[in-house]
């Protein structure tokens, strides 16, 4: 199995009235080819466009095709993107919605021990809930949501806490990735920035009632956990 990572956001309790959610977007991709010829497909066909968007080489760097990045997207793009890639059932898509008002100052020490904590959370509640099929689980982040203090400690944490508490019985492996070499990661991007501006400004409640209706979003992992950790925004 394989899942790609990335967020929207920042993880802090002091602006979160300026940023009062965090955002990750868990890809779990069922047809890995499908999906890039998908990508491909997308992007050479909409090139004009996202240069058109693209501000501060985000997407592009003199003038070269680099990586789709969801905070560059306009709202038409944002939903033309749901809609096209929406339409094969080639991934599914888990989501974890931190609300900031509700963590600690403490929590928000370390960012990247904040970020591999509430992953191990979500995941152990996916498993434990039948969300998640029991099988050897390669999980891809962008390397830019890690620093170098815990970079290379989420595989031992989740292998530790899941595997060892025979939660799952199968092993977890983590890579780190530049985001503009791995095309499902900047999927995952692009997904993640679209539950965090809905959450802003409430502009793609189609988007997402579609990709919840049509199984694709299969889950929001709320954190810090509410009494009922259901389904809702």
């Amino acid at each position: 199995m394989n899942i790609y990572i990335d967020e929207s956001g920042s993880i802090t309790k002091k602006y979160a009235n300026r940023y009062p959610y965090f955002i990750i977007a868990l890809i779990h991709v069922k047809d890995k080819e499908k999906l890039k010829r998908v990508y491909k497909r997308f992007v050479s066909s909409r090139m004009k466009r996202l240069k058109e968007l693209d501000e501060g080489e985000k997407m592009f760097k003199n003038g070269e095709f680099r990586e789709l990045k969801g905070n560059s997207f306009d709202s038409a793009m944002k939903k033309d993107f749901v809609k096209y890639f929406s339409r094969n059932n080639y991934f599914d898509i888990y989501y974890i919605k931190i609300n900031n008002a509700n963590i600690t100052d403490t929590f928000c020490q370390s960012t990247g021990r904040a970020f591999n904590y509430v992953i191990c959370k979500a995941l152990h509640y996916f498993y434990s809930h039948g969300y998640l099929v029991d099988e050897g689980c390669h999980l891809q982040l962008d390397e830019r949501n890690e620093g170098k203090d815990t970079k290379f400690f989420l595989e031992q944490y989740l292998n530790t806490e899941l595997l060892g508490s025979g939660i799952v019985h199968n092993e977890f492996d983590v890579k780190y990735f530049d985001s503009s070499l791995n095309q499902f990661i900047q999927i995952a991007d692009v997904f993640a920035n679209l539950l965090f501006s809905h959450l802003h400004t409430g502009a793609y409640s189609d988007e997402i009632e579609y990709l919840q209706k049509n199984g694709y979003l299969k889950f929001i992992f709320q954190f810090p956990l509410t009494v009922n950790a259901r389904f809702f925004l």
